[in-house]
């Protein structure tokens, strides 16, 4: 057992990480929950499509919003108490949910309203939390640290949370609801654990809010390779968005996969991401940086194309394995690569100007996928992320290189700063 532990979780990391994970782990497991749980709690109120996609964008929608407010307070506040808060919040809205349910006065308007509330606690939860591993872990860890989390959304998210939800919702409508409290309370019981210092991480905060947005703003855009790493993660989650709007629509009327067989499309999906998860540390040891960022964005071209052809259920869910396989390599890998890069200071804004460029990118793509599908057909949506996708990795290829050792970059020009300080006051 000792030695799965080390294998799992190396020493090097940690207590404090280690305190993370497990409350990345139970959290997510009750976010699966809800990804089941939630859709079928508003389609027990409504059958309304505006309603029911209304429902849906109250969870997303704030990133958009309050996204740059919430990475802004991440890099001014105790990080560890922010998620506490947040977290509690949500265990809180997730409890008077319980309680409407329970007594029968819920309805569709009590469920959007909490169904916001979420939404927006959990976008100041995720603008936190991804600051929390820098400053736990070394930078040449952060990438096995980072896998190790992203164990935990597989695992929780995808595979065995969306079963149980709805599971326990056949069973009794407030049990998944009700569970989900409980894993959010474990939750923030693990992060209070962690130790890391008290306090906000700069030293002093004089500076109002947002000015705090603007600098974070500011510094992303004057490092060219973390402002390339974010373009590229717009196109690309627009051109993955686009065919993924429609894959329903796609799966059952081109491919032939029935109902019960889309669903395992994201399990196969899922798999190959958890598969991954145990692979990663190996590739990053072995697999020049810039190598890798390549192939795993060539994966993803190569994925459209053969998407785009693919009319057989016996070369989906193959390919929807390959996809959950390089998916997790990339976003593992991207988000080591701007965590080394950044300064711990700007952590929370700079990673809020990333979710909304992942958000905003996803709801453009999805917006387009709708419209490509209605004119030019299910397939079209797969041959414009081939196109977009590959055309977008030819213009950023070179610059990969810079981009994998973004930090390296950072570390020389902090550098020559402190130099020229020197020399000026000498």
């Amino acid at each position: 057992m000792t030695r799965l532990v080390e294998t799992v979780f190396p020493a090097r990391l940690g207590t404090g990480f280690r305190w993370l994970v497990g409350s990345s782990w139970v959290t997510n497991l009750g976010d699966g929950m809800l990804i089941a749980a939630g859709p079928l709690l508003v389609a027990s109120q409504t059958r309304n499509p505006v309603l029911v996609s209304a429902a849906m964008l109250a969870l997303t929608a704030p990133w958009l919003v309050v996204g740059l407010l919430a990475g802004a307070l991440a890099d001014r506040l105790d990080r560890r108490l922010v998620i506490m808060a947040a977290n509690a919040v949500r265990g809180t809205v997730l409890a008077g949910l319980c309680v409407s349910i329970v007594t029968g006065d819920v309805n569709i308007a009590v469920v959007l309203v909490a169904m916001l509330a979420l939404g927006t606690a959990e976008t100041f939860v995720d603008a936190t939390a991804g600051t929390l591993t820098p400053m736990l872990v070394d930078k040449r860890d952060l990438g096995i640290a980072n896998a190790r989390l992203m164990t935990g959304v597989i695992t929780g998210n995808q595979l065995v949370g969306p079963a149980v939800g709805a599971l326990l919702f056949s069973v009794g409508m407030v049990w998944p609801f009700a569970l989900t409290v409980v894993c959010i309370a474990v939750g923030v019981v693990l992060v209070s654990r962690i130790g890391t210092p008290p306090g906000a991480v700069r030293a002093e905060v004089d500076t109002h809010i947002r000015q705090d947005i603007a600098d974070g703003v500011t510094w992303l855009m004057g490092n060219p390779p973390v402002r390339t790493l974010a373009i590229i993660i717009v196109v690309f989650n627009v051109t993955w968005a686009a065919p993924w709007s429609v894959l329903v629509l796609w799966a059952l009327e081109r491919v032939g996969i029935d109902e019960a067989g889309f669903g395992l499309l994201t399990t196969a999906a899922a798999l190959g991401g958890l598969l991954a998860t145990f692979s990663y540390g190996r590739l990053e040891r072995r697999v020049p940086l810039a190598t890798l960022m390549r192939t795993v964005l060539l994966a993803e071209v190569l994925f459209h194309l053969a998407m785009a052809f693919t009319t057989s259920p016996w070369a989906a869910y193959p390919l929807m394995f390959f996809f959950g396989a390089y998916a997790f390599v990339w976003g593992t890998l991207s988000q080591a690569v701007r965590q080394r890069a950044v300064p711990s200071e700007l952590q929370g804004r700079v990673g809020s100007v990333y979710m909304i460029c992942v958000m905003g990118g996803m709801l453009a793509g999805s917006l387009l996928g709708g419209v490509i599908a209605q004119v030019w057909g299910l397939t079209a949506p797969w041959w414009f992320a081939f196109v977009g996708s590959g055309l977008t990795l030819a213009l950023v290829w070179r610059s990969l290189a810079h981009i994998a050792h973004a930090d390296e970059a950072a570390s020389a020009s902090a550098s020559d700063g402190v130099a020229e300080e020197r020399t000026s006051g000498s």
